[in-house]
Parts: structure tokens; C-alpha cells; sequence
């Protein structure tokens, strides 16, 4: 689980996020819908602990990002905006390197890397060296790497963006997968159709700040509008254009 509150962030001048509270719950899937600028980003980073907030906390299964950034690092699957694999080692070499670095070895270390080459149906590629792959087999590969030390709540930074038709229905089905096991899954999109079809709950940013929580026809009851798109817009208002934060 997931619980954020009164996040804020700043680089200089700009305030990227600004009182930023919302909660992910186990088995549900949450997103994070705002246009280019929102502090989508930016708020993934915070509960990733990459970024420490300029104020407000939050908690990652009961562990404090602020306190206990190191259990919070323990406890997350994280596939950030940008793969960033090594070109020079296979699929299966990233799974077991990132293994290590969780604690693992042996053979609960090679258990765990055909487990998730089996799940994300890397087989025919698993040895072969990523620095010819396509975006989507490296985005399996980077997600791959998330999963390897078993995380119960998973964060993903725009996982489908510049993805081809099938390798955007296998991150889909992979998220439903991972909703089955109930785990936590919080992903960051602009893709309003796909939201609607995944999520449990939407968190609707803009201009760092949230403008609405809740799910798809929760918020389309709330701006008496019969489409997502419609609700968003009814929401966002005029903040959608304003502001350019990372």
C-alpha cells in the first residue's frame, strides 16, 4: 500500500508539486492522469525516494520515505521513465545483477530469473544482448528487473509510452496479472482510455496539485459527464496549459 501526504516539491522558482495526498491500496490498480507537466513524474520519484520532498512524507508498506528510505527502496518494483540497460548484457544477465543487488544468489536467484522470464515471456530473448532490442523488449527487461526480488507494490512511470499494439496489451495484461496476485500497482499516464480501462482509482494532477480522486465513474458522476476525457477536462480546468513542471 501506498499513502502520500501533503507532498511538495520545488526546483527553484518552480514548484513542482504542491500538497500532493492520495493512497494506493493493495490488489487495485491507481493512476496518475494528467497532461505533460502535471509533477506526475516528479511525485513517483518522491515515493521512489530518489527525490526527497520539500515537505509532507509518505509511506510504502508502513515504511516512511522520509525515515526509512532504504526499506521503502526494499519494498518497491520500480520502472522508471527511461530503461537505462546495460547494451553489452543479455536480458537474463540484468535479472540476476539486479538480483544481487536485492540480496539474492544461488539458486533462490536463479528460481527467481526464470520465474520472471517465464512471466513476462522474454524466453526467446533472455540471452541475447539488449543492445539491439526494440522499446518493448526493453521495457520488459526494465520491468523485469523491478520484479526480480518479488515486490508486493510495483510503481511504473508511463509503462506503454512509445510502445507498439502487442507490446501495449502484454504491459496491460502483465498489470491485471499482477492485480490477481493483489499486489499495488501505481503507474503514471496522459492515455485516458487506457486509465480508464486499468484502474481501480484515478489521481488526477495538474499544476502539481490534485484535482480530483476517484474511480472512473466516480469521477464522471462528480462533473456529470458521461466520458473520462469530458470529467478530466471538467476538472483540470484551465490548469492543464499553465504550467511546464518536471
Amino acid at each position: 500500500m501506498i499513502e502520500a501526504f501533503e507532498l511538495t516539491k520545488s526546483f527553484g522558482s518552480a514548484r513542482a508539486v504542491c500538497g500532493v495526498s492520495f493512497a494506493c491500496d493493495d490488489g487495485h490498480i491507481t493512476g496518475l492522469l494528467g497532461p505533460n507537466g502535471a509533477g506526475k513524474t516528479t511525485t513517483l520519484r518522491i515515493l521512489s525516494t530518489v527525490l526527497a520532498p520539500d515537505a509532507g512524507t509518505a509511506t510504502v508498506d508502513g515504511h516512511d520515505i522520509v525515515a526509512a528510505p532504504r526499506r521503502v527502496r526494499q519494498a518497491l518494483g520500480i520502472l522508471p521513465d527511461s530503461p537505462g540497460l546495460y547494451g553489452r548484457l543479455t536480458a537474463r544477465e540484468h535479472l540476476r545483477y539486479f538480483g544481487r543487488l536485492h540480496g539474492l544468489d544461488g539458486s533462490v536467484l536463479e528460481s527467481r530469473v526464470r520465474e520472471v522470464v517465464e512471466l513476462l515471456r522474454m524466453e526467446e530473448y533472455a540471452d541475447r544482448r539488449c543492445g539491439g532490442f526494440s522499446k518493448g523488449m526493453q521495457q520488459k527487461v526494465a520491468l523485469g528487473r523491478a520484479l526480480i526480488h518479488g515486490p508486493r507494490t510495483i510503481i511504473l512511470d508511463e509503462p506503454t509510452a512509445g510502445l507498439d499494439v502487442m507490446s501495449i496489451r502484454e504491459t496491460r495484461e502483465t498489470l491485471r496479472h499482477f492485480k490477481t496476485e493483489g499486489r499495488c500497482i501505481l503507474f503514471s499516464s496522459h492515455n485516458i482510455p487506457e486509465v480508464e480501462e486499468l484502474c481501480d482509482r484515478i489521481v488526477i494532477l495538474a499544476g502539481g496539485q490534485v484535482h480530483g480522486v476517484g474511480s472512473p465513474g466516480e469521477l464522471k458522476e462528480k462533473t456529470r459527464c458521461s466520458r473520462l476525457e469530458d470529467a478530466f477536462v471538467e476538472l483540470v480546468g484551465t490548469a492543464a496549459g499553465l504550467y511546464d513542471h518536471p
